[in-house]
């Protein structure tokens, strides 16, 4: 069973904790029905409301109910990477469209939200940051959220599910505006665990600016591979824009709290500046792959330098040590009419010859500066 934690909330109070599905199709049937006759009982003249939004087509199985007002009932369901069967129950029982399941079974979609009937599908992508490594780990959390249903399933291990859970139970008045408030709790808690990610990554660029200025060798292939984790991370965030926007569409169609309404578009303030910040990495890291590239260059041309200098040297040194032998060889060569071969001077002439080349050729390659 892949049930991380399952729980009936009515009226802003957890009131049941179900074990399986099969006990939370039960219990949520039976919180609602109690939900319903406290209404009855409450307001016995009151006439069934008209309105089509009021309504929720699909219950006649018993599930998926009409909440009363004035007592809001809801089950979230949390489950980590669910086996086809547990989808397919869930399908059945709350009224899932077959292709909002079957993104939840292939699982790796972009952030999107996107409405069924009265069942919206949401997809958004955690990211943690993890010291040890210095990467960025992405998942990816499906939310249903229905009438008066909020399933969660997640496919990555840590997305702050369960903090969101403690945070929604600490605040009865967020629970009371129903799944939509677990929706907007879900996505604040994600949002704002962006920003510790983006201070890492700012660390990391810091860290490259350091190690270019320190001439290290790997400098290209981190800057790579921060550059690649920048965009995955964009990737995950970017379209959350959209997607909130979206959200916002329908609230006056689907009545969502004017305060969760605020709410909402604080969290999309944030995920503007994520996604500027973000931007703005993509940029420095351009900045600092041509700083690289340069660096780089001049140290090669450097480089070159000191070795051409180091040529020049072991080119002159050679020249001289040469100039002697070939007055060597020439006075070696085995002929019998050589003039200077029977001088008296001839030889000490040859000696001071080889000292002379030689002296002349260091004169020149030191004025030159060679030597």
């Amino acid at each position: 069973m892949s049930i991380v934690e399952n729980a009936i909330y009515r009226d802003g109070r957890r009131v049941e904790s179900p074990g399986s599905l099969e006990d939370t199709y039960r219990l949520l049937q039976s919180v609602l029905d109690d939900a319903q006759r406290a209404s009855d009982q409450a307001a016995p003249a009151a006439a069934p409301a008209a309105d089509d939004d009021a309504s929720h087509p699909g219950a006649e199985g018993g599930v998926v109910a009409p909440r009363p007002a004035e007592d809001t009932v809801v089950a979230w369901i949390s489950l980590y990477r669910p086996s086809r069967e547990e989808i397919a129950s869930l399908a059945e029982h709350f009224q899932l469209h077959e292709l909002a399941v079957e993104d939840t079974v292939q699982a790796h979609q972009r952030p999107k939200m996107e409405r069924y009937g009265h069942t919206l599908f949401t997809v958004i992508r955690p990211a943690v940051y993890q010291d040890e490594t210095e990467t960025v780990e992405i998942g990816e959390i499906h939310i249903f959220t229905g009438p008066n249903f909020v399933i969660t399933i997640r496919h990555s291990e840590s997305s702050g599910v369960s903090k969101v859970r403690k945070r929604v139970e600490a605040d009865p008045d967020l629970l009371r505006t129903g799944p939509d408030g677990i929706l907007y709790a879900l996505l604040d808690q994600i949002v704002d665990d962006y920003f510790p990610v983006l201070s890492g990554l700012e660390n990391d660029i810091d860290e490259i600016g350091d190690a270019l200025f320190a001439g290290q060798s790997n400098v290209s292939q981190r800057i790579y591979e921060l550059g690649r984790e920048i965009s995955d991370f964009h990737r995950g965030v970017a379209p959350l824009s959209e997607v909130m926007r979206r959200f916002f569409a329908g609230f006056s169609k689907y009545r969502t709290d004017e305060e969760l309404q605020h709410r909402l578009r604080d969290v999309l303030d944030h995920v503007i500046q994520v996604t500027g910040k973000l931007e703005s990495m993509r940029s420095s890291l351009g900045d600092a792959m041509s700083l690289d590239s340069t660096l780089t260059t001049a140290r090669q041309n450097e480089a070159a330098m000191v070795q051409n200098e180091q040529m020049k040297k072991i080119s002159s040194w050679a020249a001289i040590l040469f100039a002697p032998s070939i007055v060597g060889s020439i006075y070696g060569m085995n002929f019998k009419n050589m003039p200077e071969l029977d001088w008296a001077l001839g030889y000490p002439m040859a000696l001071v010859l080889m000292v002379l080349v030689g002296v002349v050729l260091y004169v020149v390659f030191k004025i030159k500066n060679w030597l």
